[in-house]
């Protein structure tokens, strides 16, 4: 398949009520053990591929170390690849859009874009968020890709108190609908762990929703019967490998 054919099929994947399922990877080489285990697709996490390299997250990483990873991760695999992109390195519409341009020219056809003002904390105003997205959507089709944009919301990531969510939710639809007319393809809501809440703004959200696998979340039967589109795992992979490295590491130093 050539990119924009990846890009089609990507697309494609993500259906209401039978999402397609993304383990997170972060280099060339988890990229091809997630492809032969059988995933249809491959999506990078912004805190993986930050911590395989020393930094942290939040575009800590340079970008232009980001991209070569991505071209190394797009040239492992015959999989359509989707790279998360934090705020796209750039608060200015122009900006970011240039940036995701780079990720595009490094073989991606899809990406994450989140709506927090990285670094500093809190969410864009809608408009000023929309008006990135638009910006991004229409330099993707200038050259003729039809590049998924997952429009990902911090509100219910930046509140850790689960009991406040409720009260979230107006203000999560709100997002839904402005990013979809500004171009998005889909709605990502890390963080948002309650199979109602869940199944309310599936319902209400003109795009496929995606939600984050994380420790105490339904499980994909549940998420699946709530109309997710898209399921994610984030960072939780990476750890899961490095506290098993670690474990073996202190075995082999405990007999020293």
């Amino acid at each position: 398949m050539n990119q924009q054919e990846k890009a089609l099929a990507f697309g494609a994947l993500h259906r209401k009520g039978n999402p397609v399922v993304l383990y997170n990877i972060w280099d060339a080489g988890s990229a091809r053990c997630v492809a032969e285990a059988g995933a249809k697709a491959l999506a990078t996490g912004s805190w993986s591929v930050a911590a395989a390299q020393g930094f942290g997250d939040g575009e800590k990483i340079p970008l232009a170390l980001l991209v070569e990873i991505v071209r190394l991760i797009a040239g492992a695999t015959d999989l359509p690849l989707s790279v998360d992109f934090e705020g796209a390195y750039s608060d200015d519409p122009a900006g970011g859009a240039m940036n995701v341009a780079k990720l595009i020219d490094a073989g991606a056809i899809g990406i994450n874009f989140e709506d927090q003002v990285v670094g500093k904390g809190g969410v864009h105003a809608i408009d000023k968020q929309a008006s990135r997205i638009r910006a991004i959507r229409e330099m993707a089709e200038r050259r003729g890709i039809a590049l998924f944009i997952n429009a990902r919301t911090d509100l219910f990531l930046q509140e850790s108190d689960a009991t406040r969510h409720p009260g979230l939710l107006e203000e999560a639809i709100a997002r839904a609908k402005a990013y979809a007319e500004a171009g998005a393809s889909g709605f990502f809501a890390p963080g948002l762990a309650d199979a109602e809440l869940i199944g309310r703004l599936c319902a209400a959200s003109p795009l496929p929703v995606n939600v984050m696998m994380k420790p105490g979340a339904p499980d994909l039967a549940t998420l699946a019967a709530a109309g997710v589109g898209r399921l994610s795992y984030g960072p939780f992979p990476y750890r899961a490998i490095i506290a098993s490295l670690r474990g073996e590491a202190e075995k082999v130093y405990a007999t020293k």
